[in-house]
């Protein structure tokens, strides 16, 4: 894909406890230290403490599950730079809230700030509701955080860091069965059938969370499908193609069969705490996930040692999954253009709030000369398939067919089916019946 070199330019970089108290939690520590040598050089022209009236700013929080307790830094370091500001703060689960939260907004006016992911940007902007970004800000982040975010020309999101997904593993256990990182599915089922055969459950899943089966289920339909069709969603929206007559779909649904035949008995009922737990207490030898996990990984035990690989496609040439995370976006009516404009200036000038967050939430920055200082045991991996350019943006699937009311729904009805409510034909034909919300627009 066209992405690929500009991806990989920023893969050297490695990669919530609870909510503020305008979230309704209390803060946490974060894991790594930041260089307070990066955070004293110089301020950008006009981001100078302001002397103005106190304003207060209103933003909506979608969340990652790696997120909750970074408005508590943004807070802090807000104090500190510009005083007059206030934030008042809305958080919600980005999978599950965020989009609901977006509609009623859009009825009465949206809040100054709203921070989702990059393909937010794709279903708002064309509804002329968000203001463009400053070049003076977008100017601070790498050349591949604009890409999904710009419009027609013009800017309308600020991508802050970066996950990335596929196949977490043991990486001592893998050494001690002398298990190869697999290529294609003959070789993930050779290690399936070993790790059966030693009582090892092959993969940690937690199917309770349907956010966790669409997520997955994106991961192989991008591998899968987009890989070799970057327009398979608009020709389903066409009629040219369905999920039921798709082979190539098919394959990528019944992948979570695959999961769901090899993994604990339990998994409709463990949370994705529980789940990590298992992962690095060695009851399981993979797991499906994203950047997500690691901050659960590292917390259980900082000494855990994880790889990462991509998820085998049929084709045995599956790429590593990039996703942009945390997006600023903006109001286009806001009446406080300037004191937004603060936020940003903060958000992208302040390297030691960059590292803070980035060690707390275990991902990788999108902003220019800003790493993250955290241990991250998958990044001699990552590395290496950013070197090969075997390196995918997942925006183009979640731009295809998009999260709010389409990814999210399906996976509901991957859930029946695994679970023997419905037929593998009917969860596919509800995803065809829903093709008229799969897109943003």
């Amino acid at each position: 894909m066209k992405k690929k070199k500009v991806i990989s330019m920023l893969l050297v970089a490695a990669m919530a406890a609870s909510l503020a108290a305008g979230c309704g939690g209390q803060g946490g520590n974060t894991d790594g230290g930041s260089s307070e040598s990066e955070a004293g050089g110089e301020e950008s022209e006009g981001s100078q403490s302001s002397d103005g009236e106190p304003v207060t700013l209103t933003v909506l929080a979608g969340q990652s599950t790696t997120d909750a307790g970074i408005e508590d830094m943004i807070d802090e370091a807000l104090a500190e730079k510009y005083p007059n500001i206030t934030l008042e703060w809305e958080c919600v689960d980005w999978g599950n809230d965020f989009q609901p939260k977006m509609q009623q907004y859009l009825q009465s006016g949206l809040p100054d700030i709203m921070i989702g992911k990059a393909q937010d940007v794709a279903t708002y902007a064309p509804q002329g509701v968000l203001g463009e970004i400053d070049s003076e800000y977008l100017d601070r982040g790498l050349d591949a955080a604009r890409e999904n975010v710009t419009i027609d020309g013009k800017t309308y999101g600020m991508v802050y860091n970066a996950l990335y997904q596929g196949v977490y593993y043991n990486k001592t256990m893998f050494e001690e069965n002398n298990w190869e990182v697999p290529k294609t599915q003959d070789d993930l089922q050779k290690i399936i059938d070993d790790c059966k055969s030693k009582g090892i459950t092959p993969f940690a899943s937690h199917m309770v969370d349907t956010w966790s089966i669409g997520n997955v289920t994106m991961q192989f339909m991008m591998n899968d499908v987009f890989n070799n069709d970057a327009e398979w969603g608009d020709k389903f929206r066409a009629g040219e193609t369905s999920f039921s007559d798709s082979k190539e779909v098919q394959t990528a649904y019944e992948y979570n069969k695959l999961i769901y035949d090899n993994t604990y008995p339990e998994t409709f009922s463990t949370e994705q705490t529980d789940c990590d737990a298992k992962m690095v207490q060695g009851e399981a030898a993979m797991k499906v996930s994203g950047s997500w996990s690691i901050q659960n990984f590292l917390d259980i035990d900082e000494e855990f040692e994880f790889g990462i690989f991509p998820f085998p496609n049929q084709t045995g040439d599956s790429k590593l999954i990039f996703e942009p995370n945390i997006t600023v976006m903006t109001s286009k009516d806001t009446k406080h253009q300037e004191e937004v404009n603060q936020v940003l200036d903060l958000l992208t000038s302040d390297k030691d709030l960059a590292v803070e967050i980035l060690n707390y939430t275990k991902t990788a920055s999108m902003l220019k000369d800003v790493t993250p200082t955290f241990t991250n045991p998958s990044q001699e991996d990552i590395d290496e398939y950013a070197s090969a350019g075997e390196i995918v943006d997942v925006t183009l699937g979640n731009n295809q067919l998009v999260w709010g009311g389409f990814q999210e729904e399906n996976a509901k009805d991957i859930a029946a089916w695994l679970q023997g409510d419905i037929s593998f034909e009917e969860c596919l034909k509800a995803s065809d019946d829903r093709v008229d919300t799969s897109s943003a627009n």
